[in-house]
């Protein structure tokens, strides 16, 4: 294929999609008729929430930078994995694009990122993105290293009925006796009504495994040979604990719970509290009203610590092979700026990357927000990294592991049973990486 059918395949990509859009400009990607340097950015995520932002974004930055002209290319991220394997086979990537540490061990395994190290510690953004936002994006990468600028990540939550829980006269709970304590309190099963929800479906073991690692105190995933810790038996005593809540101050039907059935149920006004992250606050003050909902941290584990597990960290790649990687990172680097950031942060309802974004006024203005936030960015809170880096894990956590966790709630399963299942699958595909990944 030639240079020149390679650049119309790339446009014709973005009218099959549906939502490209060209920033102002025309001519082959490149160098514009008038001059301007032309890079291509595909944004992972496109569609009527997120393409205005980006449209936002890339207006301010060709202000900033009337010589480089920014042409944009919007994926549903459904198909956004699919497009960049099928663009990297084809060797037909864009300059730059959307990714998730989601995708990125995938991506970085296909040697199709550059690394940004360098770049981030010479330039505007040194000193001023989230540590642990960041060593998310290194713990991703089997070198350690950042493979994309972050802007941003989420973090889970416990809802609460703020009505309920002041005529109980209960504090926010800040540690896991207080959350039981609450969970039993609020509960009045004769009336429908119950203090907690589980989520025991699809989707439920990211959520449990976050219960499990705040209530133990457990850091790391991985000991220092390789074993996961998942099955710890501070872990299995953990679940015990929190399995023994269904039914008793749980609806029943919890065992088959995905989100949309969570959502409903506390939405609905019978659940005192519900597990999730940020991304559900407009559908529950949409329902119940902001003065009737808020979030709290996850609670402090008996030692006192505070463990959070990682969320995926959305950010911007520049892509190997690129002849304009200095306007490619160019545009990253202002996209995670301060200003943008902040846009790009109070828009989509997630957590800015960049530190200086934190004292912002519509940050102080929402709970939840502020609330994790002032979390995140705490030293005293110790992230636990999920192993996204393994490509057994979806399967590990999600085919394998969920109809075993209905199996506990239902009594048919014990709890240490099932953690030592999932526990030896993570820590043979552990091995398996290191491996593959020695010398």
């Amino acid at each position: 294929m030639t240079t020149r059918s390679r650049r119309l395949a790339v446009l014709a990509t973005a009218l099959v999609l549906g939502t490209g859009a060209a920033a102002c400009g025309s001519g082959e990607p490149g160098t514009g008729p008038d001059g301007k340097v032309v890079i291509t950015f595909w944004d992972d995520n496109g569609g009527p929430a997120r393409t205005p932002v980006w449209q936002r974004i890339i207006a301010e930055f060709q202000k900033a930078h009337p010589t480089i002209e920014v042409r944009y290319v919007g994926i549903p991220i459904s198909q956004a994995q699919q497009r960049y394997d099928a663009a990297i086979a084809g060797g037909e990537l864009p300059d730059v694009g959307g990714v998730t540490s989601a995708m990125l061990s995938s991506l970085v395994a296909q040697q199709a990122l550059e690394p940004v190290d360098d770049r981030i510690s010479d330039g505007a953004l040194n000193g001023r993105l989230n540590e642990q936002v960041v060593n998310t994006v290194k713990a991703t990468a089997a070198d350690g290293r950042i493979y994309m600028v972050p802007m941003s990540t989420n973090m889970g939550v416990f809802w609460y009925r703020t009505d309920w829980f002041s005529a109980a006269g209960l504090e926010v709970p800040q540690n896991w006796d207080d959350f039981y304590t609450a969970a039993e309190t609020l509960t009045r099963a004769g009336k429908n009504r119950y203090g907690y929800t589980i989520r025991g479906g699809a989707g439920s073991i990211a959520q449990l495994l976050e219960v499990l690692y705040a209530q133990s105190g457990i850091t790391e995933v991985f000991d220092a040979a390789g074993r996961a810790t998942v099955d710890d038996p501070r872990n299995v005593a953990a679940l015990e604990r929190y399995a023994a809540l269904y039914k008793r101050v749980t609806p029943e039907a919890d065992y088959n719970n995905d989100y949309v059935k969570m959502v409903a149920q506390f939405d609905g006004g019978g659940i005192g509290m519900m597990q999730h992250n940020l991304g559900s606050y407009n559908d529950h003050v949409k329902t119940l009203g902001a003065d009737r909902v808020a979030a709290m941290a996850v609670p402090r584990s008996g030692s006192g610590v505070r463990t959070i597990l990682s969320n995926p960290v959305t950010g911007i790649g520049l892509f190997a092979g690129g002849e304009k990687q200095d306007a490619a990172f160019k545009f990253a680097e202002f996209a995670a700026s301060k200003a943008m950031n902040s846009h790009w942060a109070e828009k989509t309802g997630v957590l800015p990357a960049n530190t200086e974004v934190n004292d912002e006024p519509w940050i102080k203005k929402l709970q939840h927000v502020d609330m994790a936030v002032k979390v995140l960015n705490d030293p005293a809170t110790r992230v636990v990294q999920m192993p996204y880096h393994l490509p057994e894990f979806n399967t590990i956590t999600k085919t394998d592991a969920e109809p075993q966790f209905q199996k506990v709630l239902l009594g048919q399963l014990t709890a240490k049973d099932f953690l030592s299942e999932m526990a030896a699958g993570l820590t043979a595909a552990q091995a398996a990486y290191k491996q593959r990944h020695s010398g």
